[in-house]
């Protein structure tokens, strides 16, 4: 049984940091690219950042980069994302994102940014 979870989220102010994990199972994790997306109230759900198989490799939103750090852990099956600097626009639904030979998608964390 494939499962994304993740967990992290919260409420904190502008200005600050949350970091996000991602614990993946049922599937061979170390082979597919992992990747955060969010959806905020009202709008379709964005791409946020990856990460390739090896952890060497990352992509972002522009509107994240140098505030948010991707990073995997293959050995323990687990995906980060580093937040800091936080502004309210970065409040939204979180989803963990396994791209392979097939995708799988997790129930997503919430984060609160509050001005």
């Amino acid at each position: 049984q494939v499962q994304l979870v993740e967990s992290g989220g919260g409420l904190v102010q502008a200005g600050g940091s949350l970091r996000l994990s991602c614990a993946a199972s049922g599937f061979s994790f170390s082979s597919y690219v992992m990747g955060w997306y969010r959806q905020a109230p009202g709008k379709g759900r964005e791409f946020v950042a990856t990460v390739n198989w090896s952890g060497d490799s990352t992509s972002y939103q522009d509107s994240v980069k140098g505030r948010f750090t991707i990073s995997r852990d293959n050995a323990k099956k687990t995906v980060h994302l580093q937040m800091n600097s936080l502004k309210p626009e970065d409040t939204a639904i979180y989803f963990c994102h396994a791209r392979g030979r097939t995708d799988f998608w997790g129930q997503g964390t919430q984060v609160t940014v509050s001005s």
